[in-house]
């Protein structure tokens, strides 16, 4: 039998040369596009907020390295009654914060706020000149007319009459349709709600804490005290939210349904206008106009100005009263004089959301710390502390017996148009969680300054939260 003759490599290679080349020639196009790729994009694809706050990527992201991400900003001012903040944002595609320069953000602030304008719209816009330039700046300027400025008032402009609001925004409207180089729409500069900024406060609390994406009861309560309102948020169970008294007719409702990192929240969020600590002054004084305060440290006699009105800021001969002052806060919060339709209450007859998990563990912000820390009992350069409600009784009797020529060496860090008052805010706050939240007076709650996020610290305020909550819908 005649045997074959075994075909060569070279020869199966002839015969399947069409077949190789097929293969062969697409994969090295690839291999070389790859290898172009970085070149050409430097790594870095961009994404912004588009209308109505959706994230849009414009490319993909082709290297794994955390150099080469896609970038998104978001510029919002903080408008609120004390003063004028401005927050700038970067996040990647996965809603988490990336780095401006050193820090995870930037903030800036000014004071006083657009309500301290009230008869002069332009100058209450261009107050934010300082604070837009210096936002723009850390922008790249490629993205500038892609990242979105927005501007949410609080309380200091609800707390306004007649149509002193409207006209600010309009004024702060057009400013920025001329001066901005960033994305801009007019329904953009709105008066935030009270519900809203409690919300958006919990958001950013939450966030920045990595509790978002876990069970309702892992989440903590926020109760943030402004200038003009306190808010009050946290989350509650599907079946105390089916329970939730209706609102009626012009009220927010108790319950806001949010959906973050995969799970559905049910937040119980109140906003009380006119109980902010700046607005609680004004309530206390007025309680007991045309004479002497038992609030206001011995041997200050003034005024004192809020939301247009000036109210008579004088202390007694004998100087201040803790005992007579906590009656005049009780009077302001109206603890007594109002009726509870629902079965839990707090003051001014507010639904309390029922309490339970998520409200055990309560941050309370903004001017809780800043009192705490100029009172002593909280170190200033830590940006949370363990507290009892407690430790602002002791801090408020120590307070009320000093004369205001005292409490100057006693508070150096308090300033003047402040210190007249520290007896009667210390005191506020002390009946506000008491008899106004019905906190145990020795329960324990972290005030808060700032959150540590990764290894950086973040402001823990309601902007964050606004941008999480935009870019979530996308």
């Amino acid at each position: 039998m005649k045997r074959s003759r075994q075909e060569s490599l070279s020869e199966k290679i002839y015969r399947f040369r069409a077949i190789i080349l097929l293969i062969t020639i697409p994969l090295l196009l690839i291999s070389f596009l790859l290898f172009l790729m970085p070149r050409i994009t430097d790594g870095i694809i961009i994404s912004s907020f588009s209308d109505g706050g959706t994230s849009v990527l414009t490319g993909r992201r082709f290297s794994p390295d955390r150099r080469f991400v896609s970038k998104s900003y978001a510029v919002i001012f903080d408008a609120g009654s004390s003063g004028s903040r401005v927050h700038v944002y970067c996040f990647d595609e996965n809603l988490d914060l990336l780095p401006i320069g050193k820090h995870l953000e930037l903030f800036r602030q000014l004071t006083p706020g657009l309500s301290a304008y009230a008869s002069d719209p332009q100058a209450a816009a261009e107050s934010l000149e300082s604070l837009l330039v210096e936002a723009e700046n850390v922008v790249p300027q490629g993205l500038r007319h892609k990242t979105p400025v927005r501007v949410g008032a609080t309380a200091g402009l609800r707390a306004l009459e007649g149509d002193a609001s409207d006209k600010i925004l309009q004024a702060v409207k057009d400013f920025l349709g001329d001066k901005s180089s960033l994305k801009f729409q007019s329904d953009w500069v709105t008066v935030l709600d009270g519900t809203q900024e409690g919300a958006f406060q919990w958001v950013t609390i939450n966030y920045l804490l990595g509790n978002l994406g876990k069970r309702y009861s892992n989440t903590v309560g926020v109760v943030d005290l402004g200038g003009g309102s306190v808010q009050m948020a946290y989350a509650i169970s599907e079946k105390d939210a089916a329970k939730s008294p209706k609102s009626t007719d012009g009220e927010d409702s108790y319950v806001k349904e949010l959906f973050l990192k995969g799970r559905k929240y049910y937040l119980y969020v109140h906003s009380y206008l006119h109980y902010g600590l700046l607005a609680a002054r004004a309530e206390i004084l007025k309680s007991m106009e045309g004479s002497e305060n038992p609030c206001i440290l011995g041997g200050h006699h003034g005024s004192y100005k809020y939301g247009g009105s000036v109210y008579k800021a004088s202390a007694p001969l004998s100087g201040s009263s803790f005992t007579e002052c906590q009656r005049a806060a009780l009077k302001a919060l109206k603890v007594n004089e109002s009726t509870c339709s629902h079965m839990q209450c707090t003051f001014g007859g507010v639904w309390n959301g029922g309490g339970g998990d998520g409200q055990k563990n309560l941050f309370v912000a903004s001017f809780f710390f800043d009192r705490a820390a100029e009172a002593g009992f909280v170190d200033p350069k830590q940006p949370v502390a363990k507290v009892k409600p407690t430790d602002f009784a002791d801090a408020a009797k120590r307070a009320c017996e000093l004369s205001l020529k005292d409490a100057k060496s006693q508070y150096p860090d308090v300033g003047g148009d402040n210190l007249p008052y520290m007896c009667m805010d210390l005191i506020y706050q002390y009946t506000l969680l008491i008899d106004g939240f019905a906190l145990d007076p020795w329960q324990e709650i972290t005030l808060v300054k700032k959150v540590k996020y990764r290894d950086s610290l973040v402001e823990a305020a309601w902007p964050l939260g606004s941008a999480i909550e935009a870019a979530s819908v996308s």
